[in-house]
């Protein structure tokens, strides 16, 4: 709220500065308040393109953009002119190909739209060539093997389904990233190429039905959470800086066991950093909807409304390269490590997901009467085969180094893939597996309160131990960690139902009686896949049990996981759709495993160099005057059990943790001769992880008896509960 009391107000004579910054303040706050007005407003969206584009233009980029039709050279010299034009105006000098490499982040390589003029002057110019494709070095981005080093070509192709933006006052495209032989560099590439595998192969089931649809679009809403800490306290903890997570650390004497913080009320600094980041978020045209406390102390998310797969993709990386720069401007570190802090809640990215029809029907909602609806039955029960057929790359499509802290952890889903359907729709299909006729359970809510009308009480409750769950008319798959690119698995989500929908596609086109043959699909389908389905506690000892009775996999790590990419049934669907080639999964695996060893090879080094040049010497310097003290006791006559008996506990922790140090540096020494790269991430799992463990111990032990002027970085209390 804008002060304009006379109090308000204070700006002496003279002082124009001071002045006209409190009226731009006045202006911008006033201007915020209109969302609907700057909302997309850096954003080169339809509304733009619709004005600045002549209408045989428009129509000709609204086919490429609809159908995939290709772009003629002509229509993008006049698209690029007008994006640049655009562009200028709103203060920019500078364009790139936006893309998002092997890597998880995003890239970018500015090129000014000036040229020379024969004059020694300069002109503002963008062709349609530059427009459509750039070319990049390819070289210094991982590819897996899939080109040698000194191969540096490599290609940057516009996607005219993500609309271009401003950033920083550069003209930011949207882009797929590929080598000089056309191999996928990039997590876009897949993405588009499975999207156009699920649209085909979903339109194929949907004739079948009568539908006058001529598209299907897989849509996603991914679900943001994160850590926002003092930055000056940041600054201090090396772990943080170079790990993304703290190696250290003793917990705080208050956790979140008095669950107070979820939901609970925003301080007014995050309040702040939220307010700002909506507002940044908005002119990018991203639908960021709802933020509240997390769990966790320190912890937030930020969720947006849904979009389309590749767009809500872009928004994401996005929506975090936002995040950590608006968290700059307000003192705030914001970190996105899925498990950054030991003992309270990590930060997953519910991935949500569903598909819909250019026609506006989402083809996973049950209606009123889910049990007489069989398209919705029959895109429910591919869903479910294609998670239990291929529950191995879907769990390998969440894995890193840092979601293995997470996941089973009772605080996210356990490593085991499962599908929670819940009382209602579990009843449904039992009833269809038995023959039985399914009598609905759907009763009216009281809720106490005269003045509010009953409604139909909700038979799905949600279920926060299940790795995918159904919640009413879409799929919310929990296992995605908070800094991972959503691309990965929803490009396995779509590929995976797609390959089943052609299944079924193919079974019912033969048919003689499609009814008879839908039926029965439908019961068999459902019976041969009761194993996926549970409703239960994740989180129970007996989960695992019966999950291997039932021949689920659990595949707890990285090292497990990554390697199912090549597993033949994996390599065949990728390759029948065109979403991957055997070569780009091969790429694949070996960039997965190499970034988990770089990670723990990391993290390792970052734990050597804290004991050696901060633990230790303030361990040191702690009993050491300790010690004193007890001399200067004695002389005197008095009591020194507190002195002794500390002296004596940290210095056997002294001992355990130089031992254990001595261990974890002769075992990084060895990664050195481990050539195959399986073997090192082997290695990395099962040995330096365990030693990185058993380093951790007693140095979080010491934390607890040292005293805290003595401590060299912010503890957990510091961190979590400093902020206001």
């Amino acid at each position: 709220m804008i002060n304009f009391e006379p109090s308000g107000f204070k700006v002496k004579s003279g002082n124009f500065i001071t002045g006209f910054r409190f009226l731009f303040t006045i202006y911008e706050e006033f201007n915020m308040a209109n969302v609907p007005e700057y909302f997309g407003s850096d954003v080169f969206n339809e509304s733009v393109m619709k004005e600045r584009l002549p209408k045989a233009t428009y129509k000709a980029l609204k086919k490429t953009i609809d159908n995939g039709d290709p772009l003629d050279i002509e229509v993008a010299n006049i698209v690029a002119n007008a994006m640049k034009d655009w562009a200028v105006e709103k203060g920019c000098t500078h364009y790139t190909h936006w893309f998002q490499p092997m890597t998880g982040l995003t890239a970018e390589k500015l090129d000014s739209f000036i040229s020379p003029t024969e004059d020694g002057h300069v002109i503002m110019e963008f062709s349609g060539k530059e427009l459509v494709k750039g070319e990049p070095d390819a070289s210094s981005f991982p590819s897996g093997g899939l080109r040698a080093t000194f191969e540096a070509r490599g290609y940057t192709a516009w996607d005219p389904t993500s609309y271009a933006f401003i950033k920083e006052k550069a003209l930011c495209i949207p882009t797929a990233f590929c080598s000089y032989n056309g191999e996928a560099l990039d997590k876009k590439t897949p993405l588009l190429r499975s999207m156009e595998a699920i649209n085909k192969s979903a339109l194929r089931i949907l004739k079948l039905f009568g539908s006058d649809a001529t598209r299907v679009t897989a849509n996603v809403g991914p679900e943001q959470e994160y850590f926002l800490v003092d930055r000056e306290m940041y600054a201090k903890r090396e772990d943080l800086i170079l790990a993304g997570r703290s190696l250290y650390g003793a917990p705080a004497p208050k956790g979140q066991e008095l669950e107070d913080h979820y939901f609970g009320t925003i301080k007014t600094r995050v309040q702040a950093y939220m307010k700002d980041l909506d507002e940044q978020l908005w002119k990018l045209g991203i639908y960021a909807k709802t933020k509240h406390n997390e769990v966790a102390p320190a912890q937030h998310e930020l969720a947006p409304i849904y979009g389309t797969t590749n767009i809500a993709t872009d928004h994401n990386q996005l929506t975090m390269e936002i995040m950590k720069r608006t968290a700059r401007k307000h003192g705030f570190k914001c970190l996105l490590h899925e498990k950054p802090f030991a003992g309270i809640n990590g930060s997953g990215k519910h991935n949500n997901w569903s598909i819909s029809t250019n026609t506006g029907v989402n083809l996973l909602d049950p209606g009123k009467t889910p049990a007489e609806n069989a398209q919705f039955l029959l895109f429910l029960t591919a869903v479910i085969k294609a998670v239990n057929d291929y529950q191995d790359i879907l769990r390998a499509s969440v894995a890193s180094a840092g979601n293995d802290h997470r996941l089973g952890a009772n605080e996210a889903p356990p490593a085991i893939i499962s599908i929670f359907l819940g009382d209602e729709l579990t009843g449904v299909l039992d009833a269809i597996v038995n023959g039985v006729k399914y009598e609905d359970k759907r009763v009216e809510m009281e809720i106490g309160v005269d003045v509010l009308p009953h409604f139909p009480k909700d038979t799905t409750d949600r279920n926060r131990t299940s790795p995918f769950a159904f919640t009413g008319n879409k799929f919310e798959f929990r296992m995605p960690g908070s800094k991972l690119s959503v691309a990965g698995p929803n490009t396995v989500l779509n590929t995976i139902v797609a390959d089943v929908l052609d299944q079924f596609a193919d079974e019912l086109e033969k048919a003689d009686n499609f009814q008879d043959a839908l039926d029965d699909l439908i019961k068999r389908t459902i019976k041969e896949n009761q194993n996926i389905i549970f409703n239960g506690n994740g989180y129970s000892d007996e989960w695992p049990v019966e999950a291997e009775k039932r021949g689920l996999l659990n595949l707890k790590s990285t090292p497990e996981a990554v390697p199912t990419f090549l597993a033949q049934k994996n390599v065949d669907v990728f390759s029948k759709y065109g979403v991957y080639t055997e070569a780009e999964l091969q790429s694949r695996v070996e960039i997965l495993l190499d970034e988990y060893c770089k990670t723990l090879n990391i993290e390792a080094l970052t734990m050597i160099d804290m004991a050696k040049k901060e633990i230790l010497p303030a361990a040191a310097k702690y009993i050491k005057d300790i010690a004193k003290t007890a001399e200067l006791a004695k002389s005197c006559g008095a009591e020194t059990v507190f002195e002794e008996e500390t002296v004596k506990e940290i210095s056997a922790l002294v001992t355990e943790m130089y031992k254990a140090l001595g261990t974890l540096e002769a075992d990084v020494q060895k990664v050195h001769s481990i050539e195959d790269t399986q073997e090192m991430a082997n290695y990395f799992h099962d040995t330096i992880f365990a030693d990185m463990g058993a380093l951790r111990v007693p140095a979080d032990k010491i934390e607890t008896l040292v005293g805290k002027d003595y401590w060299p970085y912010p503890t957990y209390s510091d961190l979590l509960f400093y902020v206001k």
